[in-house]
């Protein structure tokens, strides 16, 4: 039988009794809900603490990997840079600065105090407080920029500023902030404040191609910056936020305006007082005499540069390059090509213009390669392939008299047929018997094409190629009208030889390369073909040329000197042209369309004729009278100002007079090698 259960006394217990709960009365409140929320608080602060400690893993493995990371910190003492190639118009100012311009290395001691209190004031006025970063400016900035919508005030102290112009690249990113930021505690470690503002002062960029206060006080104001006034100090500190749109030869208004804020933040931070900020504005008139770098000059500039290593060969030195850029003509040429656009662009539908003028001995004196540098870099005076129409047939004439003809033999205006192919006068209609002179002239197309005939092409291309045509050119009878593409710039130097006796030129633009330490490493002394047309040619082409100006299609270029020149359309107007010249200069003007649309009946008489005129009127203001080379006596053509071409002149062809000869149709056989150039189109 089972024994029964132990039960233990109550009474045996030790301690107290329990009581006994009464009839109806609630249970005790027991612990556990205590327990759980005390048990729910120890594991949030548990899991705070390990996310602490993971966070403080991570962000350490992150920082140390950025620090391993970072760049050789030895690059602090070197500055390596593109050497800079300085570009000099002929009197010596500055046309364009290529790669890096550096001034002298200055201590602080030896600039103008001016400066490091104008660059503290503007780009961080707690620099000499803070440890390389600078919470409060930050949150300055962040203020800022919240309450203006967008970015206004940067948070980068001038350590931060240093470490990303030395060590670092432009980039927007994450990860080069984080190494911004250990290299400019790293750098505050290092330097003194006065070093690190030293530096970076000679190490900044400041627009126009300078780095450091140096380079741009002799690049804005042809000085040390140890020199630098109040003013001009406010100017350079002010390059710091925008150093292009604040560069006072592009833009003096917005130079003063930036120099003004700069003065204001001097005053604020106690840098200055208000009576030296207002003696400060006054002396503002400084800014009127940096010269404005025009852009058109652009064009010219880098013609240039792309020759320097020709001459100089590669070199890891700053080059000084003198050209033969003149600023007057040069200016005078951009007023022209801009007017002449401005008037005619729309009306006529032509966008684009181009010019180039040179002395006789093949210096160019100015060359405007479009509208405008800024939305095209595209030099249509040097890059540019276009059909130069009538304005080659002076070659043509020229390969003629060579052969024998003289202005005087006489040709019949009439329908001709080379092969399948018959030139035609843009009016279709025939002036009958003419000179040879007269012919150029009025640019009667059946008579250069016959003239060409008897020279031969293959003679023609020979005296094309001999005065200056650089161009492929094609061996076929449509080579009389200007059917093969060259640039104006070559057509120009081909053209000089009439105005200066004979001589054939290289155009050039460089006349001396020298280092900054004033060895000179290339010097032009002369040059070229010599001896390429006979001078009494020259004087039969100067006559029959001057006759195109005198009562031809060019009247309208008509000056109160000798001049000579001719002009040149294309077929459907796509192309005007007018070349021409004085004993003294050479200059040539193009019109016409980047994508080759057509303009509205522009010829080579109608716009590029008095462009050239009034840019010769200028250009040769002061210039003494002389007649044409060739012994001939000459007379200026002296016409109304009035004057203009007629419709009836448009492509060098004048109107029939009403008693016109019965033209007959001549077949002239083919010269040897002659191509047969398809019908033009």
């Amino acid at each position: 039988m089972a024994d029964p259960p132990l039960r233990a006394d109550p009474s045996s217990r030790n301690g107290p009794a329990p009581r006994r709960r009464k009839s109806g009365g609630k249970p005790p409140r027991r612990p556990a809900q205590r327990r759980k929320s005390s048990g729910l608080l120890g594991r949030f602060i548990k899991f705070g603490l390990l996310l602490s400690l993971w966070g403080a893993i991570v962000g350490g493995g992150v920082l140390g990997y950025f620090a391993l990371t970072l760049p050789d910190t030895n690059q602090l003492a070197t500055a390596e840079r593109r050497p800079s190639v300085t570009i000099l118009a002929a009197d010596g100012s500055t046309i364009a600065t290529f790669g890096d311009l550096f001034g002298q290395p200055l201590t602080l001691k030896e600039m103008s105090p001016w400066l490091s209190k104008a660059v503290v004031a503007t780009e961080d006025r707690r620099f000499y407080s803070h440890f390389g970063i600078d919470p409060v400016g930050l949150a300055r900035a962040l203020f800022t920029d919240v309450r203006a919508g967008h970015l206004v005030q940067g948070g980068s102290t001038i350590t931060q500023q240093l470490a990303k112009t030395v060590f670092l690249t432009p980039e927007r990113s994450l990860s080069r902030k984080i190494r911004e930021a250990l290299l400019a505690i790293w750098l505050e470690r290092h330097f003194t404040k006065e070093q690190i503002l030293e530096i970076y002062l000679n190490r900044v960029y400041l627009g126009a191609g300078t780095y450091g206060v140096d380079a741009a006080a002799h690049r804005y104001f042809g000085k040390s910056a140890g020199k630098l006034n109040l003013y001009e100090s406010a100017v350079i500190a002010g390059l710091l936020k925008a150093p292009t749109r604040f560069n006072p030869t592009r833009d003096k208004q917005a130079a003063a305006a930036r120099a003004a804020q700069v003065l204001d933040l001097m005053v604020e931070t106690g840098a200055i007082d208000q009576q030296q900020e207002a003696a400060a504005e006054k002396s503002g008139v400084e800014l009127s005499r940096i010269a404005i770098a025009r852009p058109g000059e652009r064009y010219f500039a880098d013609w240039v540069a792309d020759q320097v290593r020709d001459f100089a060969g590669t070199s890891d030195h700053d080059l000084i390059v003198r050209t033969t850029l003149d600023p007057h003509m040069q200016a005078v040429a951009e007023a022209v090509i801009a007017d002449v656009l401005a008037h005619h662009g729309t009306k006529d539908v032509v966008s684009q213009g181009a010019l180039v003028a040179m002395a006789t001995d093949g210096a160019v004196k100015a060359m405007v390669g479009g509208r405008d540098y800024n939305e095209s870099q595209f030099n249509r005076a040097t890059q540019a392939q276009r059909q130069p129409g009538s304005s080659f047939k002076p070659f043509v004439y020229l390969a003629g008299l060579e052969t024998g003809l003289r202005p005087d033999d006489r040709f019949v205006d009439g329908p001709i047929q080379i092969g399948n192919w018959r030139p035609r006068n843009y009016t279709n209609k025939y002036l009958g018997e003419m000179t040879m002179a007269e012919g150029l002239a009025q640019s009667i197309n059946t008579i250069a094409v016959q003239v060409a005939q008897r020279a031969g092409v293959p003679n023609v291309i020979a005296v094309a190629n001999r005065l200056g045509i650089t161009s492929d050119l094609a061996r076929d009878a449509s080579i009389a009208l200007g059917t093969n593409e060259v640039n104006l710039l070559e057509l120009v130097s081909a053209y000089t030889p009439f105005a200066n006796g004979g001589e054939g030129v290289l155009a050039y633009g460089i006349t001396e390369i020298a280092d900054t330490s004033g060895k000179v490493i290339y010097h032009r002394s002369g040059g070229g073909p010599g001896q390429v047309v006979p001078p009494d040619e020259v004087g039969l082409m100067n006559e029959m040329l001057a006759g195109v100006i005198g009562h031809g299609t060019g009247k309208a270029a008509a000056l109160p000197r000798p001049a000579a020149g001719k002009t040149g359309t294309t077929q459907d107007y796509k192309d005007a042209w007018f070349v021409g010249y004085t004993a003294d200069l050479v200059a040539g003007v193009w019109l016409g369309n980047d994508d080759n649309t057509p303009m509205e009946k522009v010829t080579g008489g109608s716009l590029p004729a008095p462009a050239w005129k009034s840019f010769m009127l200028a250009a040769t203001q002061g210039m003494p009278v002389r007649p044409l080379p060739g012994g001939a006596p000459q007379t200026a053509a002296v016409l109304p100002a009035s004057t203009a071409p007629s419709p009836g002149n448009f492509f060098g062809i004048l109107s029939p007079p009403a008693a016109t000869a019965q033209a007959t149709t001549t077949t002239i056989p083919l010269a040897p090698g002659t191509v047969l150039p398809p019908p033009p189109r």
